[in-house]
């Protein structure tokens, strides 16, 4: 039986394949079969951190928060700044409050002080 060669939509596949995987090293971006594996190592790994990063944002927002906060008094802290927040209904997340804090840090000591009365 003579071989049959297969048409061009294969090679495309391929082709597209290699031009995700063009950034990696050695046989990773050149055996088709490590390419694909790569590929969906990449995605899973990519959707993963996703949900990592917003984690890993919050924690260093309540970390620059209770930094700022615990500078001017030594019974204050950030748990008791969210609770009296969430007492009067203030509507200031966590990377608002964090953002106030590097950059004028009166600003989160007046609004600490006005929830504190």
């Amino acid at each position: 039986m003579t071989r049959t060669r297969r048409g061009y939509i294969a090679r495309r596949r391929r082709t597209k394949m290699r031009l995700f995987a063009s950034r990696f090293r050695g046989a990773r971006s050149r055996r088709t079969r490590i390419i694909i594996e790569q590929k969906i190592r990449a995605l899973v790994s990519s959707h993963r951190d996703r949900d990592r990063q917003k984690r890993d944002f919050r924690r260093l927002w309540i970390t620059r928060i209770n930094a700022v906060i615990r500078e001017n008094w030594v019974s204050y802290n950030y748990r008791i700044l969210i609770h009296n927040l969430y007492k009067r209904q203030l509507l200031l997340n966590r990377k608002m409050l964090a953002q106030i804090a590097i950059l004028n840090r009166n600003c989160l000591y007046m609004i600490s002080n006005e929830i504190v009365q």
